[in-house]
């Protein structure tokens, strides 16, 4: 089982599309994926028709599961992912898709206890997971887009650790904020937990002939500041976005159209990136900066 982790700390980026997107890849190309909504908005749940509402549902937030295991109690994994394999149902030799759901309430909760019982707890994701890894060949973390007891549990929590950046330069700064973060995890979890950073994914790009001078200069600046670009970047389509509308993501819905194969690219990158030393990955080249880039920001 590989566990991925989807972090930054900039909010807006399109971190929860991206994760969503890639772990329905995974499952289309025949993994049996489970993906983990770790951010209280819960926006990961709702991109999978998943909104948990009454206390029956509830019972089956993961904030109460962390809340669970934090004071000593046990909850079965299985009772509490939801089964979302029926989104896959048109494509034939398809994986699975499990969710864990978040809800505001209960995952503030569980945030506070964490952070109250100090970096000990900080394993407490990954120890759940590794309990369920017959179960799976990838887990897909969604992480909070902020500095808190939460992102730091995802990251402990994770084999691989993967950005995601815009073409502004605030988004540029928390990719590599969160990558800095990401080095320091082995030893505030005592060597339990050893996230390898695998690089930043690109969102909301535009096509060559629309670049101005700031997508240049964040393009190299993902380079210069060895964020491990990779070279398939997922460009600006509304498709994506309003996917979220219909609780199924748009690797899905348009899986023969461009969100599909833009996402089936990265997603083979990603995995290939898995299986290689880093002095072997593919990235884009630096771009030269040209006097039409630079004036159109004019």
């Amino acid at each position: 089982m590989k566990v991925f982790a989807l972090a930054t700390q900039k909010g807006g980026v399109g971190k929860t599309s991206t994760t969503v997107n890639f772990a329905s890849s995974l499952a289309l190309a025949g993994g049996r994926v489970l993906v983990v909504d770790l951010d209280p908005q819960s926006q990961a749940g709702a991109a999978l028709g998943v909104n948990l509402i009454g206390e029956d549902q509830l019972a089956r937030s993961l904030g109460w599961a962390l809340q669970a295991r934090l004071q000593g109690m046990r909850m079965p994994m299985p009772d509490i992912w939801f089964d979302r394999t029926e989104l896959l149902e048109d494509f034939g030799g398809q994986g699975t898709l499990h969710l864990l759901a978040s809800e505001e309430s209960t995952m503030t909760a569980a945030q506070d206890l964490i952070h109250k019982k100090g970096f000990q707890s900080t394993p407490i994701l990954r120890r759940m997971l590794l309990e369920a890894a017959e179960h799976f060949d990838f887990v897909v973390i969604d992480t909070p887009p902020a500095v808190s007891s939460l992102s730091a549990t995802a990251l402990a929590a994770a084999d691989y650790v993967l950005t995601v950046c815009v073409p502004e330069y605030p988004a540029l700064k928390g990719a590599a904020a969160t990558r800095g973060t990401v080095r320091y995890v082995k030893d505030r979890t005592n060597g339990e937990c050893d996230p390898q950073y695998l690089g930043v994914v690109l969102n909301r790009s535009n096509p060559p002939s629309k670049w101005k001078g700031q997508e240049v200069n964040i393009r190299n600046g993902m380079l210069e500041a060895g964020l491990n670009p990779f070279q398939r970047d997922v460009r600006t389509d509304n498709r994506i976005s309003d996917s979220f509308a219909y609780g199924t993501p748009a690797v899905i819905r348009f899986a023969s159209h461009a969100p599909g194969k833009i996402y089936a690219e990265l997603m083979h990158q990603v995995l290939a990136r898995t299986t290689q030393p880093e002095e072997k990955w593919e990235m884009p080249e630096r771009i030269e900066p040209v006097e039409d880039a630079r004036s159109s920001d004019e």
